[in-house]
């Protein structure tokens, strides 16, 4: 990971509700290193985004509105005593949802699929492939570079998900609820090393959430 990657994103001290931002982002976090990175590329995005701990209640989430979430990656297993969690409810909000790594696995077995050992851990860049069209591609190449780091992966998704991305050893490096709109990436594209990552989140809070980008984060300083 590089320095860049690595230096944490400016947040506000408090959330903000839709009174105040119109479009919102929440990234809920799940103890992963690259979290307010999350957050930052998003912002990028001119879209306002925030960093919350993964365990604010639904009814919170309910009344700041978000256009989209975001579920961050994590150190820990889905079957680990203790592991975080999340209200299944979210899952059944309407707005979409982009699970990242420990986020997709969550995802995934909350749903009814499978999370399982990986046949070897992966670490580091490896080349994937679009095997699904989806407007979360917008612009991308077919294959691109992608940075990896994860023990587990999603095995079997017992016909729920659309496999829309896989790599030579993890078959569902991004996949699609068949009837919700909720995505999932084994993968990191809020750090450097993965290529087009920007263009992919840019996707996700435009094309799918339908965020118009307006934010400016002079807003934010100004507020502060």
């Amino acid at each position: 990971m590089t320095a860049q990657d690595s230096k944490p994103a400016s947040k506000s001290s408090k959330l903000a509700g839709d009174s105040q931002h119109e479009e919102l982002i929440l990234v809920l976090d799940f103890g992963g290193q690259t979290a307010q990175l999350i957050a930052r590329r998003v912002r990028d995005q001119n879209v306002f985004c925030q960093l919350v701990r993964h365990d604010l209640p639904l009814e919170r989430i309910r009344e700041l509105n978000p256009k989209g979430l975001i579920l961050s990656g994590g150190p820990a297993s889905v079957y680990e005593a203790g592991a975080p969690r999340v209200d299944p409810g979210l899952f059944e909000l309407g707005i979409p949802i982009l699970g990242i790594c420990y986020g997709m696995q969550l995802a995934c077995h909350v749903l009814g699929g499978a999370v399982q050992p990986g046949t070897k851990r992966q670490f580091g860049r490896t080349s994937c492939q679009i095997t699904n069209a989806d407007p979360l591609f917008d612009s991308l190449p077919q294959s691109f570079t992608v940075w990896m780091s994860h023990g587990d992966q999603v095995q079997d998704t017992a016909g729920l998900f659309v496999q829309l991305m896989d790599t030579d050893s993890c078959p569902f490096a991004a996949f699609k609820h068949r009837s919700k709109p909720i995505y999932g990436l084994q993968f990191h594209p809020e750090v450097t090393h993965t290529e087009h990552g920007g263009q992919l989140l840019s996707n996700f809070v435009k094309k799918v959430c339908g965020c118009r980008g307006t934010w400016k984060i002079s807003s934010l300083i100004e507020r502060e």
